[in-house]
């Protein structure tokens, strides 16, 4: 484990790689960061372990995406340029009510944002940066667990 920009990272060859034995559909996770070596880090974890990972760099051009193919998770920064991750994060659940949603902040002045948001009736999960892989892959399979119960679709 490294520090680089005060965070700790962790090489990706230290990401486990989980293997696919059922080859069922994998569950498409978008990564919304303006940060761009954030955004493709995760993306990369989440493809080792099992997951198809897109990436966006800022809310129109994820929303943009996710119209051409629609996410099951979405994990967005909550500081982006021009609108900002719980807007887009609002959005998405109104087009696609199924998206779970996970924010993220290095700033501990988004969670009197996502507070205002949890009174108008939205229920999004915060995470503070830096994540662990780990505890990030962990989120994403309780945010995902109920699609295992779901039965397979029939051809």
């Amino acid at each position: 484990m490294s520090k680089r920009n005060g965070f700790p990272t962790i090489p990706l060859r230290n990401v486990p790689v989980t293997a696919d034995s059922n080859h069922a559909p994998r569950p498409l996770v978008m990564v919304v960061d303006d940060e761009s070596s954030v955004a493709d880090t995760l993306a990369a974890i989440l493809s080792r372990s099992g997951y198809s990972a897109v990436t966006a760099y800022d809310a129109d051009t994820a929303l943009e995406a996710a119209l051409l193919a629609p996410p099951e998770l979405l994990i967005t920064d909550v500081v982006l340029p021009g609108m900002n991750g719980i807007d887009l994060a609002i959005r998405m659940k109104r087009i696609f009510p199924d998206c779970k949603i996970i924010l993220f902040s290095g700033q501990a002045s988004t969670a009197e944002t996502v507070d205002a948001a949890h009174r108008e009736g939205h229920r999004f999960t915060l995470l503070s940066k830096p994540l662990h892989p780990a505890d990030l892959l962990m989120r994403i399979a309780d945010a995902l667990k109920h699609r295992a119960a779901e039965p397979a679709p029939s051809l």
